[in-house]
């Protein structure tokens, strides 16, 4: 399994063809307490960097956009029941989908776990 970040704080999981996507723990920190979170329905088609769900805390709502485009094969209801979870476990159990990976290549723009931790350090 290979992990993978964008410069808009989410992770991917990348797993044979299924990838599993979350926001970051520095993205959980900034956005405070998570009070609901609005999946994408399973079956969706999702462009890479275009809108997948939503997150929404005690300070703001935000987008969480795809890093790949795929379609979604699963999403996590517990966090439909516990939101907290994203806080919790941001980059574990609080993963919000699972998508088929549409085109490998859009990978390669992605960051590494090295890459990322050097993007946040810069922040």
């Amino acid at each position: 399994m290979a992990r993978y970040f964008t410069d808009e704080h989410e992770w991917i999981d990348v797993e044979g063809d299924l990838a599993t996507v979350g926001i970051t723990d520095y993205a959980q920190e900034q956005l405070g307490d998570i009070v609901f979170v609005e999946l994408p329905e399973v079956g969706t088609v999702l462009e890479a960097g275009k809108d997948a769900a939503v997150v929404e805390s005690v300070k703001a709502a935000s987008d969480v956009y795809a890093p790949i485009g795929g379609e979604v094969m699963e999403v996590n209801d517990s966090l439909e029941e516990d939101p907290a979870l994203v806080n919790s476990s941001p980059e574990e159990d609080g993963w919000f989908f699972k998508l088929t990976i549409a085109d490998k290549s859009e990978l390669e723009g992605l960051m590494d776990d090295k890459a990322y931790k050097a993007f946040v350090d810069g922040l």
